[in-house]
């Protein structure tokens, strides 16, 4: 079950939900996650009252299309598969929103079953790392 948070500077509502869609599929396409388990955070920023910044680290030339994707996610995910997904993110945020790869910049935050609690103040997920992972579950 990942949690998904994506920032975009002068966003409309139209672009914020091809991000959210590309995002949800990449997932979805990559490291399998149910269609139905769809939680995120779409955040515009205006460039006045809140904007975001951006620097041209490894010479990636990034300009005010930058969009900042934030996924947590239970741990147990392959190298490939997280390379797989950070493509897939970046082909689909440009075929949906428009958004030039360059500017698709994704951090994955990895935890534990323990971590989450999915309502009714219950973790859901508790038993799950000593039974091992499920994928459905993730």
């Amino acid at each position: 079950m990942p949690f998904v948070r994506i920032d975009a500077l002068r966003a409309d509502a139209e672009r914020l939900d091809a991000l959210g869609r590309a995002v949800h599929d990449a997932l979805i396409e990559t490291i399998q996650i149910p269609p139905e388990d769809r939680f995120q955070v779409l955040t515009s920023h205006d460039g006045s009252n809140s904007t975001l910044r951006y620097g041209n680290y490894f010479g990636i030339q990034r300009d005010d299309g930058i969009v900042y994707v934030a996924i947590t996610l239970r741990a147990g995910r392959s190298s490939d598969q997280k390379q797989a997904l950070y493509r897939r993110i970046a082909e689909l945020a440009e075929e949906y929103a428009g958004t030039e790869p360059r500017n698709v910049f994704v951090i994955l935050t990895e935890n534990a079953s323990l971590d989450w609690s999915l309502g009714n103040g219950v973790a859901q997920y508790a038993d799950a790392d000593a039974d091992g992972p499920s994928g459905a579950a993730r």
